[in-house]
């Protein structure tokens, strides 16, 4: 089962001629690709849930640090971000 991820935007890029904003997500220190077309106000240093190579919402940071440490006692980060995200950078 894949659920949302808190990770914080490093960087962001438009691809496909300005049509999709893509951006590198830092979950731990694990860069991912993920999808900004959910939250097109995201910006660098903002807190995303990823869902599935897709940003759905913008968190706060103490919120994002919760979730993400409650997800690593559980023993399920590295499975979610194995197989729930794209591209691994």
């Amino acid at each position: 089962m894949c659920l949302a991820i808190p990770g914080k935007i490093q960087s962001i890029e438009s691809m496909y001629e300005g049509l999709v904003r893509m951006a590198k997500v830092s979950f731990g220190g694990i860069i991912k690709q993920a999808s900004l077309e959910m939250v097109p106000d995201a910006q660098i240093g903002d807190y995303v849930l990823v869902h599935v190579g897709v940003a759905i919402t913008k968190v706060d940071e103490e919120e994002a640090a919760k979730t993400f440490e409650y997800l690593k006692e559980i023993g399920e980060i590295d499975e979610l971000i194995e197989h729930c995200q794209v591209d691994r950078y």
